[in-house]
């Protein structure tokens, strides 16, 4: 398979992802706030989460569909996978309480099941940035 294909099928993923993840907290508005406001981490920042992470996984989604800039779209599905990762890994380990999980079909996912479900994409937006062409080559 052509590299260019597998990095398509990986932003295509991350954009079903974000969009579909971005739709179910705007749906579900109150209950993504009161879960954020439950947080054990994240409750001081709900205020601005709560409109910040919709915003944000929509901006990415956009980025992903135009080809000039996938990059910074691929770059920033990484880092954000990252970031939920690593939040997920902390509530399991770090947190006396664990708040309910997110809306939409991960609300099924247990905490454990989703975090390997987020290092799954994680090595999938890794994977896409190891087959990006480096400076003045070309993608075969």
């Amino acid at each position: 398979m052509k590299k260019e294909t597998v990095i398509d099928i990986i932003s295509y993923l991350f954009i079903f992802l974000f969009v579909y993840a971005s739709m179910s907290k705007l749906l579900d508005f109150q209950n993504f706030r009161v879960q954020l406001e439950k947080s054990p981490l994240l409750s001081g920042f709900s205020g601005m989460l709560v409109f910040v992470i919709p915003l944000v996984e929509i901006l990415i989604s956009v980025i992903l569909l135009i080809n000039r800039i996938r990059t910074i779209g691929l770059y920033a599905s990484f880092t954000l996978m990252v970031l939920f990762t690593g939040y997920i890994f902390a509530i399991l380990h770090f947190s006396p309480t664990i708040p309910c999980s997110c809306g939409g079909v991960l609300a099924h996912m247990g905490w454990n099941t989703h975090f390997y479900f987020n290092i799954l994409f994680v090595l999938l937006a890794f994977t896409a940035l190891r087959l990006l062409p480096k400076a003045g080559e070309q993608l075969v």
